[in-house]
């Protein structure tokens, strides 16, 4: 069929190229009659050991990354209770605020190998590299070996994708489920077979036990490209779909119905809920509270659209200062030639594998995008991770259609018009870090520029001078993602809310803290390197006698700080973001006796309480879950604990139990009035401490 598009003068119509044959027993050899080239395997290897050497070096810097998962992490290495429910101590005091998918592969490397920042997050990096390498087999069954290259090399240099697969938060599982949810999809548009689009159902329900409603983002791109393109008729393909949507309630479901089941008082409570209920936490905090801000319990109403701490949300948020050097790089030209990808392929076949691909990957970016854009809840800039795969994609696949088309006017102005669009976008993004390589900017510009007059023309040239501009054009248009990528790769990253990438001035909507040295920071003096930053007159060392503020707000505190962050770059909301920094004095104090008691101390938030874990390797109650918040322990049960000797020490500071925070437990505040009233403070290093053993009436 031709391309019916305007022609150049005298330019020959190029045709496109008929549909493959199907190939029923899912082996890839006619990808574009190329597909056993010799630099193929070679390019792939470099690739793939390119990634891993990125992703790997200097990972034990980080060291514990984000404590919060990390303490739960070793928890389960010791307990299979805690592994399976994703406790945050070996007791099973209250869980992580999430389903525990990510945490079972590292608390299994922990198991195997021993608790280190290595066996936590060598892991994740390896997720990182599996991801590209699917990403590349995905990508090459629709568009051909080239075109996977392209697009695992553009995942593989997203800054935030080189930030969140050499750290410990879920999103490393998350991506690279999805991705293989996509795989799966695709081989169901080429084969038919039901096995394949069920499969896809199973990998994104597993991708919800990571990190919930965040995996169903991507069913509406997957269901419809199947719907359009899946070989058999209209209601088996409905049918299929329906089998595949029942694989994936049943893929998620299983542990949403064991834990719903089991009594509450056989198991943790489930942090993050009010009602101890997973359900809650699923469809609440992480759910729809993410869209419309009415996150009960979290450290405020986030307000995104009013300008909240998590910024506004918009059109434009993913482009904004805090979000722009994270994953945007490429945004723009993904946009254009996806719009491009899909003009050319409309008139093919209604199974055509090249446009189903478009639409998995187009709608993923889109679906996905449009959701960050206007949450008004919790938002941080790292969240763009799960952009990465469907930007790799839709560029790589966009752009091969457009250079096999480049005879084409259209096809070579729009492909042209993409390059120049990311070159310019890439001297704005490196400007707003102006001490970062100053160099750069502008030879991105100018070669980026030049370039892209040069592809229009490239129709014109010899096939070897073609590539040549096809190689500059490519250089100049990830020169500005890889050099945030190293630089991404060359520093530690801990806390909570880590960030990609040099200082950023002026951005916003990283959360409390998610600055370097207060420029990402969504409060004021917003802290250190990776989420230190928090409420003024957060952070420092000592607390006082007592602790906490009535409302159980840190003044100060030993949590206040954690590895670059914190108390040392400006506050940390008393621990909320960064672990505590332990001194030896009170390692040996918390050791001590330690396995007469079923938890060595309690601390406010599990923040704080995971510097100490993680410490002695021993449980340390997390009052009130992450943000303090939590109705767990109440004061009725903490008393009780402290009557049967379970509970050692009561460690002040911490957490954001300050009335409750948005709507939460007040618990904690109770708690610690009560501990301070009752117990004799001491301050052991810098931290203060309470025997629990030893009341003063």
């Amino acid at each position: 069929m031709t391309l019916l598009l305007p022609q150049a003068p005298g330019a020959e119509v190029p045709e496109a190229p008929a549909p493959p044959p199907r190939d029923r027993t899912g082996a890839a050899r006619y990808l574009l009659g190329c597909s056993d080239a010799p630099w193929i395997r070679p390019s792939l290897y470099a690739l793939l050991v390119l990634t891993a050497v990125l992703y790997i070096w200097g990972l034990g810097e980080s060291g514990w990354g984000n404590a919060f998962y990390s303490a739960a992490v070793q928890a389960g290495s010791e307990s299979w209770q805690a592994f399976f429910y994703g406790s945050s101590d070996a007791a099973n005091a209250i869980t992580v605020d999430k389903t525990p998918a990510s945490l079972w592969i590292m608390a299994l490397s922990v198991r195997i190998f021993g608790l280190s920042s290595w066996s936590i997050l060598v892991p994740q990096a390896l997720l990182g590299v599996a991801t590209t390498g699917l990403l590349y087999a995905t990508v090459r069954r629709a568009s051909g070996p080239a075109a996977g290259l392209l697009a695992g090399a553009v995942f593989a240099l997203t800054p935030v994708a080189v930030l969140m697969f050499r750290f410990n938060n879920p999103d490393a599982l998350l991506v690279f489920l999805m991705v293989a949810g996509a795989y799966a999809t695709l081989r169901a548009v080429e084969s038919g077979a039901t096995k394949w689009i069920v499969l896809a159902g199973v990998f994104v329900g597993f991708a919800f036990l990571a990190k919930m409603l965040q995996a169903l983002l991507v069913v509406p791109a997957f269901g419809l490209a199947y719907l359009i393109g899946g070989p058999p008729k209209l209601g088996r393909r409905i049918w299929q779909l329906l089998l595949a949507l029942g694989a994936l309630v049943v893929s998620a479901g299983w542990y949403i119905a064991i834990v719903e089941l089991v009594p509450a008082s056989a198991r943790p409570y489930i942090g993050g809920s009010q009602n101890n209920s997973l359900l809650e936490l699923t469809l609440g905090y992480n759910g729809l509270g993410r869209l419309n801000g009415d996150e009960t319990g979290s450290v405020g109403n986030a307000g995104g659209n009013a300008g909240g701490m998590w910024g506004e949300g918009g059109p434009l948020r993913l482009f904004e200062s805090g979000q722009g050097g994270q994953i945007s790089w490429l945004l723009p030209a993904a946009l254009i030639v996806l719009v491009a990808g899909l003009v050319i392929t409309a008139r093919r076949s209604r199974t055509d594998v090249q446009r189903a691909g478009l639409i998995v990957w187009g709608g993923w970016l889109l679906v996905t995008g449009l959701i960050f854009s206007s949450m008004q809840g919790i938002f941080h800039a790292y969240y763009t991770v799960a952009l990465a795969p469907a930007v790799g994609a839709v560029v790589a696949m966009g752009s091969a259609l457009l250079w096999k088309h480049r005879g084409n006017v259209f096809a070579a102005a729009t492909l042209g018009v993409a390059i120049a669009v990311t070159a310019w976008w890439s001297y704005t993004l490196l400007g707003r870090s102006a001490d970062f390589l100053p160099w750069l900017r502008l030879p991105v510009l100018v070669v980026g520029l030049l370039a892209a007059v040069a592809v229009v023309a490239t129709y014109r040239l010899a096939q070897r001078l073609a590539l040549l501009v096809a190689a500059v054009a490519l250089g100049a248009t990830l020169a500005g993602p890889a050099a945030y990528a190293l630089q991404t790769a060359s520093e530690p990253h801990t806390g909570s809310i880590p960030s990609a990438g040099p200082s950023v001035s002026g951005a916003i909507g990283g959360g409390p803290g998610g600055g370097r040295g207060g420029t990402r920071g969504g409060f004021p003096g917003g802290g250190g390197r990776t989420g230190g930053g928090g409420l003024p007159g957060g952070g420092g060392n000592a607390a006082p006698p007592g602790g906490t503020t009535p409302g159980g707000t840190a003044q100060g505190g030993t949590n206040g700080g954690g590895r670059d962050g914190g108390g040392a770059r400006g506050g940390g909301m008393g621990g909320l973001l960064n672990a505590a920094e332990v001194s030896d004095e009170m390692k040996a104090l918390l050791e001590q006796n330690a396995d007469q008691y079923t938890w060595v101390a309690a601390a406010i938030g599990s923040q704080s309480a995971s510097g100490y874990q993680l410490a002695t390797e021993e449980p340390v109650m997390a009052v009130g879950g992450f943000n303090g918040t939590d109705p767990s322990p109440t004061l009725a049960q903490f008393q009780q604990y402290v009557a049967d000797g379970q509970i050692h020490y009561f460690i002040g500071g911490g957490g954001f139990a300050r009335s409750g925070g948005n709507g939460g437990s007040s618990y904690s505040s109770q708690i610690s009035e009560w501990v301070a009233a009752n117990f004799t403070a001491q301050t052991v290093g810098n931290t203060t401490v309470y025997d629990l053993t030893a009341p003063t009436t």
